[in-house]
């Protein structure tokens, strides 16, 4: 039976979607060299590309969801990620290449497919419309191997996606820092959030986690440190040094964040 929000026909042009292999990394490649997506092939679960890390600096703020919702699965790295350590988590994954669901499913040791791990081949900014509050995270990760996907960063979409988060709802988006409408994207962005917008820098590469609260966060740096140190712990992941990167590229004091406003 087909999901009632899966494409029956693709009416754009997608890009071919490729691999690559150099040492114990496997990568995805979409109509370029552009890596989109990464996997040690002796770790699997491990998120490779720095983007991908910074991406989950959401769990700072949003420590325990319910639902995530991926758009864009690329390779499958956050859904490898959330099935290993988010083991109470359900998540769906919209991707709109049936090339790239096929090549993951044969080739990225996705989790298996079942009640708390789905995937939809539809159109993620068609998809998120219908959410209405029911996801607590949405990760946004939409290149077709040049550049963003411009339906991915229009106002409209950001307001889409405001709706379809929870209360307390975090979106995550990655975007290129060197694309000259970067500051175009955040200011939309801040319209739709309420001006509650934070940047995380990848650690190479000019990627830029971008992130926009539903409600209020916890913007208090002690109180942020604390939750760092324990989440590294938890996950392997450097929280201390995303919290560090989030302070040198973001207004705040001493003792607090201070959102970007539009």
């Amino acid at each position: 039976m087909t999901h009632p929000h899966q494409r029956r026909r693709i009416r754009r042009v997608l890009p071919e979607a490729g691999i690559s292999e150099s040492g114990n990394i496997r990568s995805l490649h979409l109509d370029s060299p552009t890596v989109q997506s990464s996997m040690n092939l002796d770790d699997p679960s491990e998120l490779v590309l720095s983007y991908s890390r910074a991406m989950m600096a959401w769990l700072l703020f949003v420590p325990t969801p319910r639902h995530i919702t991926q758009i864009g699965l690329g390779g499958g790295s956050f859904a490898r990620w959330i099935d290993a350590f988010l083991l109470d988590t359900a998540q769906t994954a919209v991707e709109i290449n049936p090339q790239v669901i096929q090549i993951a499913r044969m080739l990225f040791e996705l989790p298996f497919e079942g009640e708390k791990f789905e995937i939809l081949e539809a159109d993620g900014a068609e998809y998120v419309k219908t959410l209405n509050g029911g996801t607590d995270v949405l990760l946004v990760d939409g290149f077709d191997g040049e550049q963003i996907i411009d339906d991915l960063v229009g106002e409209d979409f950001f307001q889409d996606c405001f709706r379809a988060l929870s209360a307390d709802g975090v979106f995550a988006a990655n975007w290129w820092s060197g694309d000259k409408r970067y500051e175009l994207f955040k200011e939309r962005l801040a319209r739709s959030f309420g001006g509650r917008l934070i940047a995380v820098p990848a650690e190479s590469h000019g990627n830029v986690a971008v992130l926009a609260f539903k409600g209020e966060a916890e913007t208090a740096l002690d109180t942020l440190k604390r939750r760092a140190a324990k989440l590294q712990e938890q996950y392997r992941l450097d929280f201390p040094r995303m919290l560090a990167d989030i302070k040198a590229a973001n207004p705040h004091n001493d003792k607090k964040l201070r959102f970007q406003a539009a």
